[in-house]
């Protein structure tokens, strides 16, 4: 009902539309009320059939078991999947996060074992990025790994760890350097798991439940050197590797959040044109029509400026500006979200609040995608701060189209435009 118009999609995506509203269809209820329930902590029958079906990793290369398809592929795919809720759309995008992360930097024995293992859905993984000290003061991570001949022994401690307790990976970011540049200390371990890798922790959580997130020691595991993402040659890439997730980390909330938007949005207008008041349907009434037409709105406005991030990503834009859509499309994907999940649960009135309808357990969901892969806050930084990188290189650039100031009738009055 609101989902992109088949009219604008190929063959090729819409043919992969279906494929994937085929696999939402197929995840049994059950298992949903399970997770949140805290009955099911890790539903690794669900990755496993995702593998099955080809679906993971759809943007890598063939060679790994992949698609090679676009970003805007993904968009398609992941907004079906969040019709899930943010825990399994979370989970199915993991492949996406962490193996961009092997892709662009891993060696070639790390793709074919941990990149083709994911993709296959015989490997689950998990990414170990925020400590407890800290979540978006990243570079200010104490987690280390010190070289004892061929190997690194790894000592400290992550949370907030999404998929921990299934995962049989982590991509561990950890300092191997004391001095210098924090971005350049850091370096990202491939770290099997073991005796020594201890989920201390399952976080008891609002919503987002049956993930695994939880808090994840390290004791002094020995990871081999082969085992650092890149090699040898990765040793110091920490910063390197944490730019290039970054772009996936906030991308796939936002193109999650659609479908979540998408999902809660079609129940509530389907309640309205069945709930009457006052002798007629409660749709009828603008207090209620309005509320619809503001969701609608939004879902769309989310979603296309989702695929101008996917696309600009696809064509190699400038990675600053590819930053700034990436962060654009997270802070207004799930703000629009938490905005459109919250008019559902309006337009239900008392009934929403219940679990009689899935609003409630999607209201608890979309308030994570506020806080997490950076809070918003972080979001309005990075999207300033590269604005202003980009209006400063603009300004010393030679101006090819008009300069909108000069139109006022005093605009060349000099003494009045004095900025100190």
């Amino acid at each position: 009902m609101l989902a992109y118009p088949s009219e604008l999609l190929s063959e090729q995506e819409l043919s992969l539309r279906r494929e994937v509203a085929r696999f939402v269809k197929w995840v049994p209820r059950q298992l949903i009320l399970d997770m949140d329930a805290d009955r099911v902590r890790y539903p690794r029958e669900y990755v496993e059939e995702a593998g099955r079906r080809n679906l993971l990793g759809l943007r890598f290369p063939q060679a790994y078991g992949g698609r090679g398809l676009p970003w805007t592929s993904e968009l398609l795919a992941l907004e079906e999947i969040g019709a899930l809720g943010t825990s399994l759309s979370c989970l199915y995008s993991l492949v996406s996060v962490v193996g961009e992360g092997i892709a662009a930097f891993g060696t070639e024995e790390q793709k074919k074992k941990y990149l083709g293992g994911m993709i296959a859905g015989r490997l689950t993984s998990a990414e170990a990025l925020t400590e407890p000290r800290g979540g978006s003061d990243f570079f200010g991570a104490v987690t280390r790994a010190e070289r004892k001949g061929d190997f690194y022994i790894l000592n400290g401690q992550k949370r907030f760890v999404v998929g921990s307790e299934g995962a049989d990976f982590f991509l561990v970011y950890a300092k191997t350097s004391a001095d210098g540049d924090p971005r350049k200390s850091m370096t990202v371990l491939l770290v099997d798991r073991s005796a020594e890798v201890v989920v201390e922790h399952i976080y008891g959580l609002m919503g987002t439940r049956g993930g695994g997130t939880g808090r994840v020691r390290f004791r002094d595991v020995k990871v081999p050197i082969s085992n650092v993402l890149g090699g040898e040659a990765g040793v110091g890439r920490g910063g390197d590797v944490f730019d290039r997730m970054m772009v996936p980390e906030r991308m796939l909330p936002a193109l999650g959040a659609i479908g979540m938007s998408r999902a809660a949005l079609e129940i509530a207008a389907r309640y309205a044109t069945r709930r009457k008041a006052f002798g007629q349907p409660i749709n009828r009434f603008e207090a209620v029509s309005f509320m619809v037409a503001d969701c609608v709105t939004r879902i769309d406005a989310v979603r296309a400026l989702c695929r101008e991030a996917c696309r600009a990503i696809d064509a190699g834009v400038d990675p600053g500006r590819v930053r700034r859509m990436a962060s654009e499309a997270k802070k207004f994907g799930s703000e629009a979200a938490w905005s459109v999940v919250n008019d559902a649960m309006q337009i239900l009135g008392g009934i929403g609040y219940t679990d009689v309808f899935p609003i409630e357990r999607l209201l608890r969901d979309a308030r994570l995608n506020l806080i997490w892969t950076g809070t918003n806050q972080i979001m309005n930084l990075l999207i300033q701060h590269e604005f202003f990188k980009e209006l400063r290189a603009a300004e010393a650039a030679e101006r090819e189209g008009r300069d909108s100031e000069d139109d006022a009738e005093g605009a060349r009055l000099a003494e009045e435009k004095i900025y100190e």
